[in-house]
């Protein structure tokens, strides 16, 4: 069972592995990021980051749908990470059991617009997300699990 899907550029990092994972009392994280795992540095990396107890799998996207429609997943608490926007409706349109996606931090880049202190969206993002949430995807904002959630639709235009 997912509990939740998160949209952070960081994936796997103390904020995640000592706030959100206990919080929601998973038992697996899933990194769904194609760069991340095809590139052993930072599989390596993301792996050091990971919390004891905590099983870890790092998936391309493909892969990662594989796996949630195979069911091996499904006896497992997971909270899913995915490196930005376009993977998230990548994996949500290929398993879409996901019905709730946290958008967490991602970076200022050349032509993104800040939506709060630590999300900021290129405007083919927000039609993205606009996507996911006209198709009943409950998007929200919220950096640690002590952050009241703001849904999506109230900061994008």
């Amino acid at each position: 069972m997912i509990k939740l899907v998160r949209i952070d550029h960081r994936l796997l990092h103390g904020q995640v592995a000592f706030a959100w994972t206990p919080e929601l009392g998973v038992d697996a994280i899933m990194i769904v990021n194609d760069a991340a795992a095809t590139n052993d540095t930072q599989r390596s990396i993301i792996r050091m980051a990971k919390p004891q107890g905590v099983k870890l799998a790092i998936k391309t996207v493909e892969d990662a749908i594989t796996t949630l429609k195979s069911g091996k997943t499904n006896d497992l608490k997971m909270f899913v990470i995915v490196g930005n926007v376009e993977d998230a409706v990548s994996l949500q349109h290929g398993y879409p059991e996901i019905t709730h996606i946290n958008l967490g931090g991602m970076k200022a880049r050349e032509g993104t617009h800040n939506l709060s202190k630590a999300v900021n969206l290129l405007p083919r993002e927000e039609e993205e997300i606009k996507g996911l949430i006209n198709d009943g995807v409950e998007v929200e904002l919220r950096q640690v699990p002590g952050d009241t959630p703001i849904p999506a639709q109230k900061l994008i235009k």
